[in-house]
Formats: C-alpha cells, structure tokens, sequence
C-alpha cells in the first residue's frame, strides 16, 4: 500500500490537515456522550482495514512531515532524547520492533534485510539507505533508540521493571501534552502520574500498575487518551510553554473551527524480549473542529462530552481558557439525537 505523504507544517504557518480518509480513521476516542478516567486497556490486536489500530505501528500520510518537525525539536532540544546506561539493550529491542514491524506492514515503504547480525535498512520516504550490525551500537550514526525513533511516528519511553515498580529511564518525547521527559526521567510509575486528579482516589494507577507489571512477551496493549491543543502544535511541552501557552488565548467564537484541535494519544505498551522492558510508545494524531464536525455523531458527542466535564479533569487538561467558546461553538452542531454506541463514525 503506498502512501501519499502531505507536505504540511506544525509550526510557523500551521498548514497541517486531515484529508477525509484520514478524518475517517481518526481515533475518536469516546463510545458514550461522557468522560471519567478509567484503565481502559485492552488487547492490542489488528483494528479493522483503514484504521490506526489495523497494525502494530501506524504509519499515514503526515509520516515525512512528523520526522521533519521531530529533527526540528532535536536540534533545538537534545534532552528530549535521552537513555540511561543500563537501557541499551532495550534500545535494540525497540529498534528491532520498530523496523520489523514497518517492513512487514508497508513493504512499498520499508525494507529490512538480515543475514545474521548483518541488518539492512532501506526508508524509502526519508531516503535512507543502511547497512550495521545488530548489537553493535558503533554500526550506526545515532545510538539505536534514537536512529529508528527518527523515523517512526509517536513518542517512545522504556520502562525499566524493578523493585515491584515501572521506571522511565529511557525515551525520545517530541509530542508530548504537557509532559517533560527531562523531569521525568527516572521517575516510577506512581510518580510520574502524581499530578493527575481523580484519578489516584479512583485506585487508576494502582490498577493499571499491578496490570502492566504482568505484561507478558507477543501480547501488547493499549489505550486511548486525550486532551485539547491550540493550533496543530506537535510540541506542546513545559520547556516551550512560552511559545503555545499564549495560543489559548487567542481562541475566539469566529476561529474555533479552525484553531481548537482535540489532541487524541493512542498508546500501546510492549514487553521487549531481550531486555524484560517495557515499551510504551505514545502516538499523537490531531483533527480540528472543522473537521471533527463532518462526522454528525462525532459533533453531537464531543459537545456533550465536553459541556459535561468534571471541572477537575477540564483544568487538568488545561482547557478553562477556551471550554466554553468551544462548547458554544459545538452546540450549534448537536441536534439533540442519540449518539450510536461505539467510538466509530455513522
């Protein structure tokens, strides 16, 4: 299947958007008219055709644009790609997910050779062509995290499983929502969600801690989150706040439809082979008002979804400055029908 990749930017003058089938496969992530945390895991399987769950490693058309955008923040940012000694061998592991994964689902694209622990790497979108050896770090340009997360789309942590605990001490982070792996970098699991409300008195973590900690090898899993982006900014984390934090205030009832973005993460968790850790990669997708509002049953439920949020869980997300210009704006598109279970459009 070859892709037809966009030349688009998310940053500067923002010319990102979704071409109707990507609208349709967008991964909305709501199967009622309302929102609590929850666990919300399941098995990662093959999703229908079309979709972003239809193989491990989801790859579309703004693939060239979203490595593009990460080498911009690298260069601006190298912490945002960091691993700690002891997480090499996990590095391999995920080099080699990520590139048999991709050459085993877009063939056009990808292709991977291996005789031995003689690899041969050919990225046709991005132009790269490499021969190294598996294990031996010096083969490649980058460290291996760094060189195949260059070129796969979503934000990648390695966890480290010890002392009954999950602890992030490797990742690549250009995507994030507010999140710093800089800060985070050797946090446990229960710390690195302390800030979250509700969601520690609901027993979330603890649940999903004792879960993940069983993880077992060939049966990954994943889960939907979400929250709210001005502009469709890539990188929204702490250390750039001075650049995109101001963009919530810009939002007024006449530019909704194109400036509010709803910001959905797939998230999917892997135990890799060799190293017993776990990855968990973290894939953005972005789609505008203008363009969530195509799909009538995606209109209705995001409006009452959103007119109804906790407000804990609102400023969490960071979304008071603009809710209710949003909601407004929403209302004109529900007509008060019943929403069809499921998370599909109609």
């Amino acid at each position: 299947m070859t892709i037809p990749f966009r030349t688009e930017t998310f940053r500067g003058d923002f010319t990102f958007s979704n071409s109707p089938a990507a609208i349709r496969r967008f991964p909305f992530p709501f199967d009622r008219d309302a929102y609590m945390y929850s666990v919300n895991i399941e098995q990662h399987v093959p999703g229908r055709v079309q979709t972003t769950t239809e193989f491990p490693i989801d790859i579309d058309e703004h693939y060239v644009a979203e490595m593009e955008d990460r080498a911009l923040v690298l260069k601006a940012d190298p912490l945002r790609c960091q691993s700690l000694p002891h997480m090499i061998t996990a590095e391999w592991d995920l080099l080699e997910l990520l590139m048999t994964s991709m050459a085993r689902h877009y063939p056009d694209h990808f292709t991977l050779t291996c005789d031995g622990d003689r690899w041969h790497w050919v990225n046709r979108p991005l132009g790269i062509d490499q021969e190294f050896t598996f294990g031996e770090a010096a083969t490649l340009p980058l460290p291996p995290m760094e060189y195949v997360t260059r070129q796969c789309q979503g934000d990648f942590c390695l966890l480290d499983q010890r002392d009954d605990n999950l602890w992030m001490d490797a990742g690549i982070v250009t995507t994030q929502a507010d999140w710093s792996l800089d800060f985070d970098l050797g946090m446990n699991f229960i710390e690195w969600h302390g800030p979250v409300p509700l969601a520690h008195d609901l027993g979330v973590f603890d649940r999903a801690l004792k879960f993940l900690m069983n993880l077992q090898q060939g049966r990954p899993v994943r889960r939907l989150n979400w929250t709210m982006t001005i502009n469709p900014r890539l990188d929204t984390s702490p250390e750039n706040y001075h650049l995109w934090g101001v963009d919530k205030a810009s939002v007024t009832p006449e530019n909704v439809g194109d400036k509010v973005h709803l910001r959905v993460e797939l998230q999917a968790l892997w135990r890799l082979p060799r190293s017993n850790a776990i990855v968990f990669s973290i894939r953005c997708y972005l789609i505008k008002m203008d363009e969530l509002v195509t799909q009538k049953k995606w209109a209705r439920r995001f409006h009452r979804v959103l007119r109804d949020l906790p407000p804990e869980i609102a400023g969490y997300k960071g979304l008071s400055r603009f809710r209710e210009t949003t909601i407004d704006w929403l209302a004109r598109h529900d007509d008060g029908a019943e929403t069809s279970p499921g998370f599909g459009p109609d």
